[in-house]
Parts: structure tokens; sequence; C-alpha cells
């Protein structure tokens, strides 16, 4: 562990000294590039929940470039996504729609050439942009072209450990090596200098889902350098890590998926351990790999043009009420980090704090919006620029629907309920749709902001039920219909 702190204690002095290159590099004349267009940097970690870095008060994961970058951005303390699994929520980033939208619940779907062209990395290529993808991507199989001209995807979930020349290598330090290969390819005068957008979707920390079934393997496989991290003493559990919060649920939870995972990777004191460290390992291993890539920003010239954006596909239950995954409409499954660090901002806008509601489905839009393309009316999320700049918002979303419909395969064996519900900053009420009658939560937020009290059944509390069932109504009925193309969300 020592020798990793010297060597974040010295990436972080580089990272804070060196002075950054105004460039030009990227920009081109052309008739559909603007001189104002800035590069984009997409950073996208799988599992990942918002308290899982310093800068969100975690006092024991060691994140420092991504901590540093937190100080000099623009950081959510409130983002969330419209539904917890991986696929349908890469297809809601890609495209800025609701799942009932867009419709991509399946694993091994293909979004169409029509999709495609619609998301904001097939967008930003029509304008000019030279796009990038590297890692998991997690929706069917990587388009390639004509969406991405620099194509290291790979479908479902691969591999952490892989054979490259004669070594094994970690996929996070091999996604390292291809960002460092795109940004060099995009100064090469072949390319003719077009501002670029690269996605990168780590693995990591997702656990290796051949592992995450089976008591007797280890489904966290972090980078070998950093293997022995966190060593020496136990991580806290959360506070609501015991039987007592898993007796409250529902039973169709305590019988669901989540708490078959939870019986692989929390079984015990060691095993808990180890599942929470290995989580914990591959997140620091994400945060050396960032730190490399921003690093090839600032070597190349290209930083200061460069915006950075850093967030996770979902969150990730690490035994809280007894489970274990995602799926289900609590804060440690549908909050994530959200990070943006945009240098043209002035630095009164640097390493500042958020509290409004951003949405998974507000980054097209928003990626969209800084190189100056209109976004379809088919988006559905609001571009974050107003909330990076501070202006005067007097619309801002107070509360948004969250949504999970996703149905396993029979042949999958696996129990996950399906969900809806609305989030504001002071309620919570959820609804297990296939229950019959549907079974209803509410959670005071401000005064139980752990969920552990379901103030459904309160008498006191059923002027707010029914406030709240009407809500969720309302949100259902406009965000699971159909585009309208003569209107502009």
């Amino acid at each position: 562990m020592v020798s990793y702190l010297r060597l974040v204690t010295a990436r972080r002095r580089l990272f804070t000294q060196i002075v950054l290159i105004l460039s030009s590099c990227f920009l081109v004349s052309g008739p559909t590039v603007s001189a104002q267009q800035p590069n984009i940097l997409f950073l996208l970690t799988d599992d990942q929940r918002w308290d899982s870095l310093g800068c969100y008060g975690n006092s024991i994961v060691h994140t420092p470039n991504l901590d540093e970058l937190s100080r000099r951005s623009v950081t959510f303390d409130a983002a969330f996504v419209t539904t917890a699994i991986c696929a349908t929520n890469r297809a809601c980033i890609l495209t800025g729609q609701y799942a009932s939208r867009h419709g991509m619940w399946d694993f091994d779907r293909d979004m169409t050439s029509e999709q495609l062209a619609h998301t904001y990395a097939g967008l930003l290529h029509q304008n000019g942009y030279r796009t990038g993808f590297i890692g998991k991507y997690g929706v069917g199989n990587p388009p390639g072209l004509p969406v991405f001209d620099f194509d290291k995807g790979f479908p479902g979930q691969g591999n952490f450990f892989l054979e490259v020349d004669g070594q094994r290598r970690h996929l996070t330090s091999v996604m390292a090596d291809q960002a460092e290969e795109f940004i060099d390819s995009c100064t090469i005068e072949a390319t003719g200098k077009s501002p670029f957008c690269l996605s990168i979707s780590f693995k990591a920390p997702h656990v290796q889902d051949s592992a995450s079934v089976k008591s007797d393997q280890f489904p966290f496989d972090p980078r070998p350098e950093i293997a022995n991290l966190y060593t020496g003493f136990d991580i806290p559990l959360a506070p609501t890590a015991s039987n007592t919060y898993f007796e409250r649920l529902p039973d169709f939870l305590q019988n669901s998926e989540s708490r078959s995972r939870w019986a692989v990777r929390y079984w015990g004191p060691a095993r808990t351990q180890e599942s929470l460290k290995g989580y914990y390992r591959l997140i620091s291993g994400v945060d050396l790999a960032i730190g490399r890539i921003l690093q090839k920003l600032e070597n190349t010239g290209v930083a200061e043009n460069t915006i950075v954006v850093f967030t996770s596909d979902h969150g990730q239950f690490l035994g809280e009420y007894g489970l274990a995954g995602k799926w289900f409409p609590y804060e440690p499954s549908i909050r994530v980090p959200l990070i943006i660090y945009d240098p043209r901002l002035p630095s009164a806008r640097r390493g500042v704090r958020s509290s409004e509601i951003a949405l998974s489905i507000d980054l097209a839009p928003t990626m969209l919006a800084w190189a100056g393309i209109e976004a379809p009316s088919a988006m559905q999320g609001r571009s974050l620029l107003p909330l990076l700049s501070d202006e005067s918002i007097d619309n801002w979303r107070d509360d948004y629907f969250y949504e999970h419909h996703f149905q396993p395969p029979a042949a999958w064996n696996m129990i996950l309920p399906r969900s809806e519900a609305v989030r504001s900053k002071k309620w919570k009420y959820i609804q297990y749709i296939d229950s019959e009658p549907v079974v209803e939560q509410l959670f005071d937020l401000e005064s139980d902001y752990l969920e552990t009290h379901d103030l459904s059944s309160s008498p006191s509390h059923q002027a707010v039920v029914v406030q709240m069932r009407e809500r969720i109504a309302t949100l259902r009925r406009e965000f699971q219909s159909l585009p309208d193309e003569n209107s502009s969300r």
C-alpha cells in the first residue's frame, strides 16, 4: 500500500503542477465543425455507486485522480439512473431516452441503424467528430462505423484478464493503452484534426459474472499491482447490512436474485471483506487508468479543449438489506457519481457541487449541446449546461420517474420483480407492479435516508401516498409515451 500511496501522491503533484497548454490540434475548418467545438472524453464505470469515491465522502477508497478532477469540476450530488440494469441503461445513455421509449430490454439485442444514427455518438460522428469507443459496449454488438471511427468495444461482459503480446494483462490497464492509442491517432495529420468524442466503458467494478453465482470463486479481480490494497483492516459494513432490515423486505425481494447473489458475495465475515475490498480495488484500478488518460491529454496538448465526464451505469448493493446486485429503486442501486470537468468554465465554477437532480438520460443532450448540435425531439433528457454555468433555472425537475421492466428469460431461473418509482428530494414512492394488488412503499428521505421505515401504511401519510400515486401516473404517461416529432423536450 505504501508504494501505491507514493505513486498517487506523485501523480497528484504532477497533475496539479503541470501548466495546461492551449492547443488547437483538434479544430478543423469544415462545414460541420466549429472552432468552438470541444473534445469530449466520456468515462463510464459499471456498477459503481455514488459513495465509492473520496470526493463523495468515502474516507477508505483510494481515488486520488478522480478526487482531483472533482476539485476542478462540477460534481453532482443527486445523479440517478432511470433504470438500474447494465444493457438497458447504457441504451438510455446513448439515446437520451427512457427504456420504455427505446425498448432495449434484452442483453443480446442490437440497436437498429436508425436508433444508432440518433445516439449522441452517431450524431457527433455525422457532424464532423472523430468518435471512439473502448470497453464494454453492453447493448448487443459494438456497431463500429458509421458510429465509431475507432472501435475497441466488446459485447457481453468480457474478462478482467487478457493475454496481450504473450503477457497476462488486466483489462482496465489494456483499456488505458487503447485510450492513449486513440488520442495519439487524433494528432496525426491524416485524421484531419477533427474534434473527438471518446467513450470509455470500464468493466470494473462489475463482478466477473462467471464467478458471481459460485461461492468457491472470487468475483472481483483487481489489477495485480494493487491486489494488496485495503489489507490489515476491515471495511465497515453498511448500517442496514443485517437480518433486521432484510426481514422487513417483501417476500418477493427476500426470494429474489438479489438475495441469491448476496449468498455468494456476503455469506460470512471473511467473504464479505473479500468482496468489499475486491470492489474497492477495482475502483482504485479504474482511478489509476483515468490518471493515465488525463495525463495523456496533458502531454498531447489537448486538455485545455477537452471536456471530461465521469459517471456509472448504475449503483450496487454492498449488502444493504441483505441484498447484492442492483435493479431495485433504492439509493445504493439507482444513485451514481457524476463529475463534469469543462476547462472553459470560469474559475468560480470549479470545485462546486450541484444538488439538482441529474439523470443518465441527460448525458446525450448535454454532449450534443457542447458540440452545438440540436438534440432530436425524441430525446427525453435535458441538457445539463444551465446547471454547469449556474444559470437561473425556474423549471428544473423536482423529482423523476424510475422504471425497471426487465424480465429475465425463464432459462435464467431468476426472480427480478419489476418496479416503478418516483424519487424527489424528500420522498421516494415505489410500486412493485408484478404483485396483485400492487405493493407500495413510501420513504421520507429527509428523516430516513437509509430507507428503513416504510410509511405507505401509516395513517398520517395517506395524503402523501395518494399524491404520489397521482404523480407516478402522470410521469408514467409522460415518459412512456411515443415521441412527438413536432415537439422539442
